[in-house]
């Protein structure tokens, strides 16, 4: 049987390599398409993962994004129709579920994220199945297209599925120059590009770093700051802004390695945010909209906290740092019971790929 999966982020590429190389133990051919997005890119050559990468990312703009989706159908459906696979399978791709059902070609989506409302209503009514975490109730993702037949909740996270036997490398603070010795604070800037931030992040601004200023204004050298951009636009930013007094990754690193490592982590997204609960990382979210459902419920375990106010974000940094020790020893029990509880979602998915397309 031959299957599909089209990766589109980082988090993608992590959960989908690691699907695609159980489909392959089991005895299924599997081929892998990509997109020219900065950090997607860097990580298939870093992972050496083989993928044909098929158009680009759209940008920040709804006219970029939709010029973009169009030229990559097309360039998706010369590919697939020669390809003719069995099954597609993607994460929340709106290009791969229309190409799919173009072809008529089964199309399995995944997705934990009802907040990116656009992309959910372009894939999940195309969708034969939608897999999500068992957090997110039923009613939530049938307001986006879904139908209760079509749904296969797991009980996880999906960084589980990395996360699970992560064993973290220390050449990540080599690669940054860090010295484990010293509190290492990092920040992941928004997606400012995405959908579902439009109009919520000013051009030109993150909403980490008036958090970042009064840090430093704090403890001076200290700490050592890392941030992680997502785009180029992002990194030109940052260093206009803080020149060589922090650490920008212009390169993608191994992000739960430096987790592990860090004292404190300040997300303004999801996914790190996820690791860094489940490495038990001392972490607070930014994130400038409203929480999300996986958030809250990371925050309901105690496993993270919320501050979308500079001035209280400054204070729980100070107060994590002030008592890291106990701070940390506390989280990681936390997060070992939480993450011990937990189903393995590509075994949810294999099981339902085996049962509706049984081998002769």
């Amino acid at each position: 049987m031959l299957i599909w999966l089209d990766i589109l982020t980082p988090k993608q590429l992590y959960f989908l390599v690691e699907l695609g190389r159980r489909l392959e133990t089991n005895g299924h051919d599997v081929f892998r398409t990509t997109r020219n997005y900065r950090e997607v890119t860097e990580l298939v050559k870093l992972r050496g993962v083989s993928a044909l990468s098929v158009g680009k990312h759209g940008g920040a703009s709804l006219e970029g994004k939709l010029a973009a989706g169009a030229q990559r159908i097309e360039g998706l459906s010369h590919v697939i129709s020669k390809l003719k696979p069995d099954l597609s399978i993607a994460f929340a791709s709106p290009e791969a579920a229309r190409t799919a059902f173009g072809l008529a070609i089964p199309h399995y989506t995944i997705n934990d994220s009802p907040h990116s409302t656009s992309v959910a209503k372009l894939t999940i009514p195309l969708a034969s199945r939608l897999f999500a975490p068992s957090v997110i109730p039923p009613k939530v993702w049938m307001k986006l297209g879904a139908s209760k037949e079509m749904m296969v909740q797991y009980n996880a996270l999906d960084p589980i599925v990395w996360l699970k036997n992560f064993i973290p490398n220390p050449e990540v603070l080599y690669n940054l120059k860090l010295d484990n010795s010293k509190p290492i604070v990092v920040f992941r800037v928004e997606e400012s590009f995405a959908s579902y931030l439009l109009g919520h992040v000013q051009e030109g601004e993150s909403v980490t770093i008036p958090i970042i200023n009064k840090l430093m204004d704090a403890y001076d050298k200290s700490v050592q700051i890392v941030i992680l951009p997502r785009y180029a636009e992002q990194i030109s930013i940052i260093r206009a802004a803080f020149h060589n007094d922090v650490v920008v990754a212009r390169d993608v690193v191994d992000g739960p390695s430096l987790l592990f490592f860090s004292s404190v982590f300040v997300g303004a997204g999801g996914t790190m945010t996820a690791e860094a609960a489940m490495l038990g990382t001392p972490a607070i979210s930014c994130y400038p909209r409203e929480p999300t459902i996986v958030e809250r419920y990371l925050i309901g375990k105690k496993l993270i906290s919320r501050s979308t106010d500079s001035e209280k974000t400054m204070k729980k940094i100070m107060e994590i740092l002030d008592d890291f020790e106990n701070v940390h020893k506390i989280l990681q029990e936390r997060a070992r019971t939480f993450v011990s509880e937990m189903e393995d979602p590509v075994e949810v998915i294999m099981k339902v790929i085996e049962n509706e397309f049984p081998r002769s």
